[in-house]
């Protein structure tokens, strides 16, 4: 009987340290609308415990009252069984919850980067206009120069847009070689001696999103 009793308890305990770590971990995670659900469900699960502890109370106290019909073991067993059974009913209540969340945010994370795609597409499509406008008008005009005009002004719309998403080309030329931002594709003696094992030619422009490293620049190193 003493044995059974302290299974009850041990899994009783398990059950509450588990309900505080997942809501201790739930607010550092959620957002604040989230956070007050979990909170809410926190709350609500304090006042039962505190409404099953003050019965709880009453039950001991009436049967302290009650000394000439103490309780049987096989009554203790039940009381135990039911206690435990309670406790199991609100942890599975807490797993599905926390796997509800779990799901919501998954989905959010994916509407975010879904969104996140549509907004940066959609900025693009000004620029295919530009370019459309640009083709038929070259196909009309003899005029190189203004074919050329357009195309500048085109390409200045898409490094604004580059930027604006925190793109930026990177600097190279005379630059120290550096394996880490550079790509030597080839090595020619140096000019001078100020110019070894600097780039001294840009093949492709290497780019960097929000300080990380986009696409390696390809360059000719001096030797």
């Amino acid at each position: 009987m003493r044995q059974f009793t302290m299974y009850v308890q041990m899994c009783s305990q398990r059950i509450k340290s588990k309900w505080h770590f997942l809501a201790q971990y739930l607010q550092a995670v959620t957002p604040k609308n989230i956070k007050l659900k979990m909170d809410k469900n926190e709350e609500k699960y304090n006042e039962t415990e505190h409404i099953e502890e003050s019965n709880q109370a009453t039950e001991e106290t009436a049967s302290s009252e009650a000394q000439d019909a103490p309780m049987t073991d096989e009554q203790q067993i039940a009381l135990l069984q039911e206690q435990l059974e309670r406790e199991k009913k609100e942890y599975l209540f807490l797993m599905a919850e926390f796997d509800n969340f779990r799901k919501r945010v998954v989905k959010e994370k994916a509407d975010i980067i879904k969104n996140a795609k549509g907004q940066a597409l959609e900025e693009i499509l000004p620029i295919i206009d530009d370019f459309e406008r640009g083709l038929k008008a070259a196909s009309e005009t003899d005029n190189a120069e203004a074919v050329k005009e357009g195309m500048n002004l085109i390409y200045s719309k898409c490094v604004k847009f580059l930027e604006k998403n925190g793109v930026t080309a990177m600097v190279t030329n005379g630059e120290e070689f550096n394996e880490d931002l550079h790509e030597a594709i080839t090595a020619i003696p140096a000019p001078d001696e100020s110019m070894k094992k600097k780039i001294i030619d840009t093949v492709q422009t290497g780019y960097m999103i929000n300080d990380k490293v986009l696409r390696h620049a390809k360059v000719v190193v001096g030797q």
